[in-house]
């Protein structure tokens, strides 16, 4: 693939549901080189063909990856490392909450696994590729949410075998670790590199879905509540695209605007702490 320096490359996770394949359609219509990360390739070859449809020669890829296991990870950078040029843009996004007691091919808490390990792992996989950008600042963007404020981490020792209430609360510790990986990164690649979180909102998506009955009530509150996924995808898209936000870095965004998140998400101590614990983490069983 060798995409020119006109047309941005952006890679986004969980792109074939939700708000993902909303921002997905979205960028398409702008004009970006898609990069499209799933598991199921049946649901990325539905999604492929949608954008086709949509705009018919704009280029579009897809990957398959479980992004809740390093070495599912690992293969996927390599391949791309091997097939791709350069990264402009990755969208952390894929994540999900689960209410039932489930580990990771890591042997780590699946919420965890997915919602935090997925995006240091992907990001520390792809730097490479987004530091040959020729853009002038690439970004990085990791959706998060307003489920942070929540969370109250007052110590890391065993941070992530928490569980909660049912996972509601090891949910929202997760979005607060989104947080923390955001700000500390940002510190780290600035100036060139920028990058910056959002909330989307509550949206009407397949969330909680994977829970079976357990998750059916709030499977059919965001249904009944929701924005949608349209909706939900906008300040994505703002982040990816729009030039005022071009020199902004170490940033919480909601419904397109800057806000400040919760104290704890802006403790730069424990987020300095935090990022060094999640690169260091090692599996009892496996890596």
């Amino acid at each position: 693939m060798n995409a020119s320096t006109e047309q941005k490359v952006c890679l986004i996770t969980g792109a074939t549901s939700g708000i993902g394949r909303a921002a997905a359609r979205e960028l398409a219509l702008r004009g970006y080189h898609l990069i499209l990360i799933g598991r199921s390739e049946e649901r990325c070859l539905a999604t492929v063909a949608e954008l086709a449809s949509v705009v018919p020669d704009n280029p579009v890829e897809y990957f398959l990856a479980d992004l809740s296991s390093y070495q599912s990870i690992q293969e996927l950078g390599a391949q791309l490392r091997s097939q791709v040029d350069h990264i402009d843009i990755l969208v952390n996004n894929a994540g999900a909450v689960f209410m039932k007691e489930e580990r990771s091919a890591d042997n780590i808490e699946m919420t965890w696994a997915l919602n935090h390990f997925g995006y240091v792992w992907l990001t520390e996989a792809l730097l490479p590729l987004i530091e040959k950008s020729p853009c002038a600042h690439p970004r990085i963007i990791n959706v998060s949410s307003a489920a942070h404020k929540r969370a109250w981490i007052k110590t890391l020792d065993a941070v992530f075998e928490r569980k909660g209430l049912m996972g509601y609360f090891t949910y929202g510790e997760t979005k607060l670790a989104n947080l923390w990986f955001t700000f500390e990164l940002a510190r780290r690649l600035a100036p060139r590199i920028k990058v910056n979180a959002l909330h989307p909102g509550f949206v009407a998506t397949r969330f909680a879905g994977n829970n079976g009955l357990v998750g059916l009530p709030l499977s059919i509150l965001t249904m009944i509540f929701g924005i949608s996924p349209e909706e939900g995808a906008k300040t994505i898209v703002h982040l990816v695209d729009s030039p005022s936000v071009e020199d902004v870095t170490g940033a919480y965004f909601v419904r397109e605007k800057e806000v400040l998140p919760s104290a704890l998400a802006r403790d730069e101590k424990l987020a300095h702490e935090f990022f060094e614990l999640s690169r260091d983490f090692i599996s009892a069983d496996t890596r």
